[in-house]
């Protein structure tokens, strides 16, 4: 017991601290865990709390953790940065806040000013309807004052005479017969217009003997003439066709006559009536001779001295091209001035003088003192040895190698085929004319068959023989075109050609080409050409040449157009005052009835060439509403006095002699509806600004739902009959300005650029004013010209893709300017600006002017114009050679003139330092 007591107390005290230990170190490591499962599960509990409640704890009672001083959680990095930030944006936020409000303020201060101005809109509407209606009222009233201080001004009323009423008493002789005492004046006032009545030959007996060609000929250049009228009652010339004749046909003078005097309106003694015999070869008869004609007058290639009227009969150039245009092509260029022969001359003398003078007994009685000499022995005993000389190369020959063409007792026969004749004469610098033997023999078909071919291939004519009648010699100045040498002086002929320099020679070749062209080449220039030498004999005005009807395209305008700062920009260039007046035209053209009376020796004779227009051509056309050159050719009419200076004074008006004055644009398009409508609003604003015409080149019709800008001035749409080109030069009616300004509608100008170049236009208004400069060059390899667009100092044109030019022109290249050049600008689509600035430098001598240092006006971003194709330059040297065809030389004139405003500024290349800078 005591041994089991002592073992077990002995056991009991060493076992239990045993298990006192293990139970210890069992609950420590429980507290362990206990701890560090607290500390890892709640302690980021308890911060991501306080992190996501820190903002809250701003606010009085949301502390989590109590009150904080200062910044004591931000001591990690990124808090830091998250509390700058927070910092930043507050204030951030506030300044925003501060400018609403400020913003706010200024919106409300703006809609007052804004609901101030409506009101004063609305006051300065009821203003101006009011100043509409004084203005109304006052016009009114001033018509009113007008009408009843004036007398009413009307055109006469025209009494036609009766018709069978034969007019003023018969002259003694009918070779006495001149206007005044054989032509009726009351069938042909001032204002009747000229109407003329032509019979139809194929009503007539004599009509059918007429050769077909001739007859085609005649009748289609008569109906296309604005002259001819269907009604006979109210006719001032009947005009009839009687020749040429058919071979072998051969009309008795008593047959012909008989007929004549049947004619419907001869009122027995055919007063007011003019017959034609036209000749289409060299041996027409004088159909008319041993004919009594009455008072009328008569129209032909051949007339004898007891035949011809002064100042009343005329002589007309044989009709060679009858039914076909000269073909340009085949006539020689007018330079070189020289040519292979000096002069030469072929022909043969079918019968002489004296055996003429014997059989001719009806003529021997109506002579006055001894029979003339015959100077042929001694012309020909001359020229042949002028030819055996050999100090220039001439060519004379007196007898015909083949068959010699038929002609008149005492004339020199012609030599040859037409052709034949031609080429000899392209290698000829004169053309000897020797005029029939016998002095009663004034002209013939022959010598004027000769003149003729002389002037059409540029030969100098030189006609030996002063008795002669030139065509149309009452009215043409034939010493500017060929030289009319007596007889006599034979032998001095050969030192007179030589003695002309080569200026005066050109110029003779030049006005031959001129007279050649406008009065003899076709029908056409024959007939309106026999036409306007009796209305203006008779001091009656030529009609107005017409211009283009406008066939204007429908369109809605609707859109606001939107003004361009950089079009509308003129930085430190003041051109003048903004015009604020509505568009108004140019006045109209009024010298139609003293044109006729105190200009017509200019009209007919002044050009420097082929289609000088005062008006120049056979139909006298007097523009209806445009000036003309003045006699010094230094620019057009004044149309009023202005007040001219510099400083204050020209940026307060245009000044000049036309001070009041405006502009059309015309603008070509074709199917480019978004780059027209971006040109059109760059329009917007623009000064000095009179319409827009727009030229619709396309069939198809523009879209129907197509807003088009409201630029502030009227917009035309024009519908023209095809795609050409040339239908930028028309001269609309719709055109009320003198000055054009045409203009591409991808051209890129500013305004203060356009208003320079109307500025400078106005200086030099003959001239075409742009800004895209051109020049041609000699291809030395090639021997014909090139176009250059490449940068230069020199130009010789300015391409009407932006240019300004007087309307005159447009009349000029759509009416008399030859077809020729038309017809290429529509094969080639392509070539009208070349062709136009041929025109005006042919018709000025004067080279373009360039306005500032632009060479290129296309607006960036557009669609690729035709320009753009490669086959556009070699079209282009094409068209200029064909040009310098057309007119025999090269008519484009170099200049290094440019006009610049003071205050632009060029920057030239380092290789370009050398130009002239006009200013």
């Amino acid at each position: 017991m005591t041994g089991y007591t002592m073992l077990r107390n002995g056991g009991a005290g060493n076992g239990g601290q045993t298990c006192m230990l293990r139970w210890s170190n069992r609950i420590r490591l429980t507290w362990l865990s206990f701890t560090l499962f607290v500390i890892l599960v709640f302690f980021p509990l308890i911060a991501h709390y306080y992190l996501t409640t820190l903002d809250e704890a701003d606010e009085a009672g949301k502390r989590i953790f109590g009150p904080r001083v200062g910044n004591e959680l931000c001591e990690v990095k990124h808090v830091l940065d998250l509390c700058r930030i927070r910092e930043s944006v507050s204030e951030e936020l506030l300044q925003l806040e501060a400018k609403r409000q400020e913003l706010n303020s200024e919106i409300a201060k703006l809609n007052l000013k804004i609901e101030a101005c409506k009101k004063s809109i609305e006051n300065a509407k009821q203003d101006l309807l009011q100043l509409k209606n004084v203005i109304s009222q006052t016009e009114h009233s001033y018509k009113e004052l007008m009408a009843q201080n004036q007398p009413k001004l009307s055109l006469p009323i025209r009494l036609l005479p009766e018709k069978d009423d034969a007019g003023l008493p018969p002259p003694k002789a009918t070779r006495g017969c001149r206007l005044h005492n054989c032509f009726d004046y009351s069938r042909c006032p001032l204002t009747s217009g000229f109407p003329v009545y032509v019979y139809d030959s194929d009503q007539f007996v004599f009509g059918s003997y007429l050769d077909p060609l001739v007859k085609q000929a005649f009748q289609a250049t008569a109906r296309a003439n604005v002259y001819v009228t269907e009604n006979a009652d109210i006719a001032c010339l009947y005009v009839v066709l009687v020749g040429e004749m058919q071979e072998p046909v051969v009309l008795r003078p008593a047959e012909l006559e008989k007929q004549l005097y049947s004619l419907p309106h001869w009122r027995t003694d055919g007063h007011n009536h003019l017959i034609i015999n036209l000749s289409r070869k060299s041996d027409t008869q004088n159909l008319l001779y041993n004919v009594s004609t009455g008072r009328a007058m008569v129209a032909q290639s051949t007339f004898y001295a007891v035949q011809y009227r002064p100042d009343f009969d005329l002589v007309v150039s044989p009709l060679v091209h009858a039914m076909s245009e000269p073909n340009f092509m085949e006539i020689p260029p007018q330079v070189p001035v020289k040519r292979k022969y000096l002069f030469t001359f072929q022909g043969e003398k079918i019968e002489s003088l004296r055996s003429s003078l014997q059989e001719a007994r009806s003529f021997e009685e109506e002579m006055e003192g001894d029979p003339p000499a015959d100077y042929d022995d001694r012309i020909i005993a001359t020229l042949k040895a002028v030819q055996d000389s050999k100090l220039d190369q001439v060519l004379v020959e007196f007898t015909c190698k083949n068959q010699p063409k038929p002609s008149l007792p005492t004339e020199w026969a012609l030599c040859g085929e037409r052709e034949d004749r031609l080429e000899l004469l392209k290698l000829s610098t004169f053309a000897l004319i020797i005029t029939p033997g016998d002095p009663r023999l004034i002209i013939s078909s022959g010598c004027a068959t000769r003149l003729f071919e002389a002037l059409e291939v540029g030969a100098v004519p030189v006609v030996l023989g002063e008795q002669v009648q030139l065509p149309y010699q009452d009215m043409l100045q034939w010493n500017e075109a060929a030289l009319v040498v007596p007889k006599p002086r034979v032998t001095e002929v050969h030192f007179l050609l030589r003695s002309l320099s080569d200026s005066d020679l050109l110029a003779m070749r030049r006005q031959g080409r001129f007279l050649w062209e406008t009065y003899f080449s076709t029908a056409d220039s024959i007939f309106n050409t026999m036409l306007a030498m009796i209305r203006t004999r008779i001091q009656i005005p030529a009609a107005p040449i017409r211009e283009e009807a406008a066939a204007e395209i429908p369109h809605r305008s609707g859109k606001a157009a939107g003004t361009d700062p950089n079009m509308a920009d003129n930085g430190d260039l003041d051109l003048g005052p903004v015009e604020t007046e509505p568009p108004y035209a140019s006045p109209r053209y009024l010298r139609n009835f003293t044109l006729t009376v105190t200009d017509f020796y200019r009209s007919w004779n002044s050009a420097p060439g082929p289609f000088h227009l005062f008006p120049h051509t056979p139909f006298d056309p007097v523009l209806p509403s445009e000036a003309k050159f003045l006699g010094s050719g230094t620019g057009f009419r004044p149309i009023g006095g202005g007040a001219g200076g510099s400083g204050k004074e020209f940026q307060a008006a245009l000044g000049g002699n036309v001070p009041r004055e405006q502009f059309t644009v015309v603008m070509l398009t074709y199917e480019r509806e978004e780059v027209l409508m971006n040109s059109l609003e760059r329009l917007n604003g623009l000064p000095y600004l009179n319409k827009v015409v727009v030229v619709w080149n396309s069939p198809k019709l523009p879209s129907e739902d197509l807003l088009w800008p409201d630029i502030g001035v009227p917009i035309m749409v024009v519908r023209t009959e095809k795609n050409s080109l040339n239908n930028r030069f028309l001269p609309w009616n719709e055109i009320e300005t003198e000055a054009i300004l045409s203009i591409d509608d991808d051209a890129h100008l500013r305004h203060d650029e356009i208003m320079f170049g109307f500025r400078v236009w106005r200086e030099a208004r003959d001239r075409i004013v742009g800004f895209p400069g051109r020049y041609h060059a000699w291809d030395i390899p090639h021997q014909s010209w090139l176009y250059n667009s490449n940068y230069s100092c020199e130009l010789s044109m300015v391409l009407t893709g932006a240019a300004f030019f007087h309307k005159y022109y447009a009349y000029l290249y759509s009416y008399v300017m030859p077809q020729a050049i038309r017809d290429m600008v529509d094969e080639y689509i392509n070539c009208e600006d070349i062709a136009m600035n041929f025109l005006v430098s042919h018709i000025t001598r004067k080279p373009p002017i360039k306005v500032t240092s632009r060479w290129t006006f296309r607006c960036p971003g557009c669609p690729q114009a035709l320009s753009h194709d490669d086959s556009h330059f070699h079209e282009r040297h094409k068209c200029i050679n064909f040009f310098v065809k057309v007119y025999g030389y090269m008519p484009l004139l170099y200049t290094q003139f440019r006009v610049d405003s003071v205050l632009f500024k060029t920057r030239l290349p380092h290789d370009k330092t050398k130009c002239f800078k006009f200013i």
